[in-house]
């Protein structure tokens, strides 16, 4: 519970202990010998006995320490959240700990992930969680806590919360769990939680039709605003937030640098978003136009009548879904322009190392996970080599490896003999080879046990050379020669019980 350590950089004697579920380091004045170690640990033993007494008063002991007015935020619990080992559960509630965890890690994170973080802690954690000391919380609290959200009303027509959404706001509970076990030395209570299972959901790019007829269609001053949106592939962000000063005209080169979150010129998603996209002619010729229109009125190359960025959410309900119910397609988000950006490319044949630099992607992985399925459906080119090669086979026949039977009757000798005239290759030994529309077909198994005598070969091509031979017009088959019978008649004299007794059945 305490103990007496020294400091390797200083030499200097630290009495470490916890208190109300928090690590206490208070560094001493003496070095570290015996004799001042003896005199520590006489402070560390009346210290452990204030602390079992409850009398214990961080302030009296270490006056002036900067972990004294932390600890006078902390609270001692009610008799219902006493643990059961019968000590009282003390320390910081989950919201004193939460504020605090996002106090120290705000500095690392976008201010539109500080918003949304927010509100998903204040929404939805501290409803639940806030109140309780962090190092109480159970796995069953977690559990139950995720069987809530489950039943929660979703947004729109969804009737309950989305599996997506449910680890969104379990993953943020599992963060702040996770360090809090880590600083408080208690046993985190989401260890081994899986996730729940999020369906996979196809993307809907719209096809190179589709894309012009929106563009013949939509209102003359969105249209160049939409024409860059399919053929650059630019996040909703990045296009929305597109200044002049990125725009290179002579390099034809769109500078990503800057996106508009939540009202505010932020960095982009991930470094490896920074990328310079090449303007096609399409690209070069809509933002000439809107060079005209906007350029000296804004810094900004899409933007309103008072020279402000374009609301994602004012366009989305005026212009992009109106739209689409005008043309009777499918209601799809505007994010589909820029999947229908990266089909086109891959289409087109452009390399896929090329196409997830221009949308921001580091590596190839995601593009063919995401967007591969849609190729064929555009260029109805996949699979033509494999045509071509199945076609050319079957036309000509492949080789294959003809091998005459051990024992030959003068009438397979003849086959054989004709076999051999249309050898195509002969290499070395007995191997022969002949296109495989030449090759002759398996031979059938002769008939054995009593039913032989009864059957009578009905296939044109087995090898029977002792058997009856069914002509080619349907008309009744001769008499089977006296070696055919023979052997038939052979097989049933040497069964003849079984022919007595089907003779009782």
């Amino acid at each position: 519970m305490a103990k007496v350590v020294a400091r390797k950089e200083t030499g200097k004697l630290v009495i470490d202990f916890t208190y109300r579920g928090v690590r206490c380091r208070e560094q001493t004045a003496l070095d570290d010998t015996p004799r001042n170690r003896k005199l520590v640990q006489g402070v560390v033993d009346r210290l452990k006995v204030a602390i079992q007494k409850g009398s214990f008063d961080y302030a009296d002991f270490f006056p002036g320490s900067s972990i004294a007015a932390r600890l006078s935020e902390m609270r001692t619990v009610s008799p219902e959240q006493v643990v059961e080992t019968g000590e009282v559960a003390i320390g910081p509630t989950f919201k004193t700990f939460a504020d605090q965890w996002v106090q120290e890690h705000s500095i690392e994170w976008r201010r539109s992930h500080i918003r949304s973080l927010l509100s998903t802690i204040e929404g939805r954690l501290y409803p639940h969680f806030g109140e309780k000391v962090i190092s109480t919380i159970t796995k069953a609290d977690v559990l139950a806590f995720r069987a809530a959200l489950a039943k929660e009303p979703g947004r729109g027509a969804k009737a309950v919360l989305s599996a997506k959404r449910i680890n969104e706001i379990m993953g943020t509970l599992k963060q702040i769990l996770e360090e809090a076990a880590d600083r408080l030395e208690f046993t985190s209570p989401v260890t081994n939680m899986k996730r729940l299972r999020v369906r996979k959901t196809d993307v809907q790019p719209f096809s190179l039709a589709e894309m012009q007829t929106i563009l013949a269609t939509v209102r003359p001053d969105y249209r160049d605003y939409l024409q860059v949106r399919f053929l650059t592939g630019m996040r909703t962000g990045e296009v929305n937030g597109l200044k002049w000063k990125y725009i290179d005209f002579d390099s034809r080169l769109i500078l990503v640098r800057e996106t508009h979150v939540l009202g505010e010129d932020d960095y982009t998603k991930t470094d490896g978003s920074q990328r310079d996209i090449k303007m096609s002619q399409p690209v070069f010729d809509a933002l000439q136009r809107q060079r005209e229109i906007t350029f000296g009125r804004s810094v900004y190359v899409f933007c309103n009548m008072l020279g402000e960025p374009l609301d994602n959410t004012n366009f989305t309900n005026r212009i992009w879904y109106p739209l689409l119910r005008h043309l009777a397609y499918e209601p799809r988000r505007p994010y589909q322009m820029r999947h229908t950006a990266a089909t086109l490319w891959l289409a087109s044949g452009e390399a896929p190392e090329f196409v997830a630099r221009q949308l921001g992607h580091t590596s190839t992985e995601m593009l063919f996970r995401t967007y591969s399925r849609y190729v064929p459906n555009m260029t109805r080119q996949d699979g033509s080599a494999m045509e071509r090669l199945l076609a050319n086979q079957f036309e000509n026949g492949p080789l294959v490896r003809y091998e005459p039977p051990a024992a030959q009757t003068r009438q397979s000798s003849k086959r054989a003999q004709t076999v051999s005239n249309a050898v195509v290759t002969r290499r070395s030994g007995p191997d022969l080879y002949v296109p495989v529309n030449q090759a002759s077909a398996m031979p059938m198994p002769k008939p054995r046990g009593v039913s032989a005598a009864r059957m009578r070969p009905t296939h044109p091509r087995r090898d029977l050379s002792a058997g009856p031979s069914i002509p080619a017009d349907g008309t009744d088959a001769q008499p089977p020669p006296i070696p055919w019978l023979r052997t038939a008649l052979r097989a049933e004299q040497k069964q003849p019980m079984r022919a007595s007794l089907s003779h009782w059945h």
